[in-house]
């Protein structure tokens, strides 16, 4: 694979829109597309209010160290939904997936600004909030992508107290640079809008931006808001997220709630599905995002682990240190950029491993231990 084609494969795909299914997505026979409910895979949601700032999150766990999980940039925490099930199946612990700001069902008072800065500060927000409200619990940062990127800024200006290890998942600096030269043509090349959730789903794996079909039915919701046709343009439709309690609410396991999410997220008719964040909008933040990564990685003084799809992703910083045993990496060389979404039980057990060699937390069960290594 040349350097073009290796970078591509960390990016979006470029794909062709895919007519409406012809017959049901339940009668294929193959991978069913319609959508799954949050409440499958956590156990209440909650609403973090922050000021003027609205955090959505999904949880899961009573107990143990927190697991705080942050998603890729245009995805959700729903992102992390069949990875939760897997982990808190092996470990003691509280999983914690947050929508960031401009995503998800997350309002803040300014969803344009996604600048590094902002976005670990309000990443350390949510995470003091959960420090508050409990016994001092300890923390794990986890994140994908742009994630992967907020969590190493915020644990590289001390904003995190108790932090017990950082876990980075598909991103590197010296590719993502690289990688934004094509950013906008790959983004350009996505459909703009779906007849459906069910076409979203089924979009999202054909094209391998979620190779795993169960994710995807839960994960894509997450990624749409209704658009309302007209004769002029697609224009939104009123917020759906307007409806929610500007106060702090927690909403436990309630199928009828949960599938009424869903719900929400359908085309009515005269409308279609269009993606919730304009990814070219983010466009000025992205060099913020990535530039001096893999030294603000390096430096932070907790156990650190890298999961990564493939070993063309390293860059030569990482790769000295990595040599130089300043960190974990685990390669995972089946899984498209979403490795969370696409093996998430290898990365459940990839990331135990690595807490309870580092006396981060307790076992729930007996699993087989996943080695260091590429």
């Amino acid at each position: 694979m040349d350097r073009k084609e290796m970078l591509k494969s960390t990016l979006p795909p470029l794909a062709k829109f895919l007519p409406p299914p012809s017959i049901p997505p339940a009668k294929r026979g193959r991978a069913s597309f319609v959508p799954e409910p949050w409440n499958l895979y956590f156990t209440s949601q909650r609403k973090v209010t922050v000021g003027k700032n609205i955090f959505n999150v999904y949880e899961k766990g009573a107990e143990g160290p927190i697991l705080l999980m942050v998603h890729g940039a245009g995805f959700s925490g729903l992102s992390w939904a069949l990875f939760t099930n897997a982990m808190t199946s092996l470990l003691i612990c509280r999983c914690i997936a947050v929508d960031l700001r401009g995503h998800g069902d997350t309002i803040t008072d300014n969803d344009e600004d996604l600048s590094a800065e902002i976005l670990s500060t309000d990443l350390a927000d949510v995470a003091q909030f959960y420090l508050s409200d409990s016994t001092a619990p300890s923390i794990v940062l986890i994140g994908h992508s742009l994630g992967g990127a907020v969590c190493v800024h915020a644990a590289s200006r001390g904003l995190i107290p108790g932090l017990a290890g950082l876990v980075v998942i598909d991103v590197v600096e010296g590719t993502a640079l690289e990688s934004l030269s094509m950013m906008e043509s790959l983004v350009r090349g996505r459909p703009s809008t779906f007849p459906s959730v069910e076409n979203a789903i089924e979009w999202s794996f054909r094209t391998g931006h979620i190779k795993n079909p169960e994710s995807a039915r839960v994960s894509m919701v997450g990624q749409l808001k209704p658009m309302m046709e007209t004769s002029d343009d697609a224009k939104s439709q009123p917020d759906i997220r307007q409806t929610i309690n500007t106060t702090e609410t927690i909403m436990e396991d309630d199928s009828e709630q949960a599938d009424s999410q869903v719900s929400s997220a359908a085309a009515r008719p005269g409308t279609r599905l269009g993606w919730r964040i304009d990814l070219l909008k983010t466009q000025p933040f992205w060099q913020g995002w990535f530039t001096g990564l893999s030294e603000m990685f390096l430096s932070c003084p907790v156990p650190k682990l890298l999961i990564l799809a493939g070993m063309d992703r390293l860059d030569k910083d990482l790769s000295i240190g990595q040599m130089q045993g300043k960190f974990q990496m685990v390669v995972l060389p089946k899984s498209g950029h979403a490795v969370q979404e696409d093996q998430p039980v290898k990365v459940a057990e990839t990331l135990a491993s690595f807490m309870l060699r580092n006396k981060i937390v307790s076992s729930a069960g007996e699993f087989p231990p996943v080695f260091p290594g590429c």
